[in-house]
Parts: C-alpha cells; structure tokens; sequence
C-alpha cells in the first residue's frame, strides 16, 4: 500500500509541475505550485519525516506562496518585462547558473575527498531542532525573517503606489 501512495504523490507532484510549465495563467501556476508542495509534503511523511511533512506544507505551500501571489498582484502581467530590462537577464542567468553549479559541486566534491565518519547517531526531534536553530543559527534565522518581513512591507507599499494613481 505504501508503493502504491509513494507513486500517487510521486504522479501528483510532477503532474503539478508540468502544469505549472504549461499553463499560461499566472494564478494557476500557483496553484499548481502549491499543489506540487503538498504532494512533497506527503512524500516526506511517508519518508517517516513527519516534522519535515508539516514545515513543507505549512511555510511553502502557504508563505510562500502568499508573497508569490503578492508578486502577482502588484506585476502587470499584459505589459510584461520592458525590453531595457531583457538586456542584462541572459547575464543574470549565467552568474546564478554558476553560483548553483558551485552550490551543488561544494557538497559533492567534499563528500567525496572529506569524507567522515559520524562518530554517533544524532537523534533528530523538533526539540533538538529547534535547540540549533535558536542557538547555534540564530543569526541567520533572525536575518531571513528580517528580509521576509522586509518584502512583505516592500510589497505592501508598492501595492498602495499603484492603487493610489
């Protein structure tokens, strides 16, 4: 039974993506989008990551989206991108095109030359988590809700701009 629900949610979240890719409304594309992170987020329940199930759906199926769907909102999606800005996008995509290669080469690449043996079993509970976030990472914490909050005001006065010509 576990198979078949593994292949459920696997089919459900691509299928979200496609639509995603081929639908040209905006607002649909959201919706997809949220579909796809439900479906992960049963993909990690069944993974027995029950915490990891809860904060996929709740901070990206729900905040994440919020702020997509203020995007939306303030972008005139008739007018779409002016051409003075379509000049420098192709650059734009090569520096983050090698900022994700270096992203995703850095780990492999010391996995493979640096790699350690874990000297114990490190239990992973929300409470341990938690422990690491607020202690260890408590900067970087506190610095993401800081810009969250920051687009969020950008997004609200931006909006009010717009609404009051």
């Amino acid at each position: 039974m576990s198979y078949f629900i593994f292949f459920l949610l696997s089919l459900m979240a691509i299928g979200g993506v496609l639509g995603m890719i081929i639908s040209k409304n905006q607002a649909h594309n959201a919706l997809f989008l949220v579909f796809s992170f439900a479906s992960l987020g049963g993909l990690y329940a069944l993974l027995d990551a029950p915490f990891i199930a809860v904060i996929q759906i709740i901070i990206y199926a729900g905040a994440i989206i919020v702020l997509f769907l203020f995007v939306i909102m303030i972008i005139n999606l008739k007018k779409g991108i002016p051409p003075e800005r379509k000049r420098w996008i192709p650059y734009l995509a090569i520096f983050l095109g090698v900022i994700f290669f270096v992203q995703i080469a850095y780990p492999l690449v010391s996995s493979l030359f640096f790699f350690k043996q874990p000297s114990g079993r490190v239990e992973s509970s929300p409470s341990n988590l938690g422990f690491i976030l607020f202690s260890k990472y408590l900067y970087p914490f506190e610095i993401t809700s800081l810009l969250i909050i920051t687009a969020l005001i950008g997004a609200i006065i931006l909006l009010k701009r717009r609404g009051s010509k």
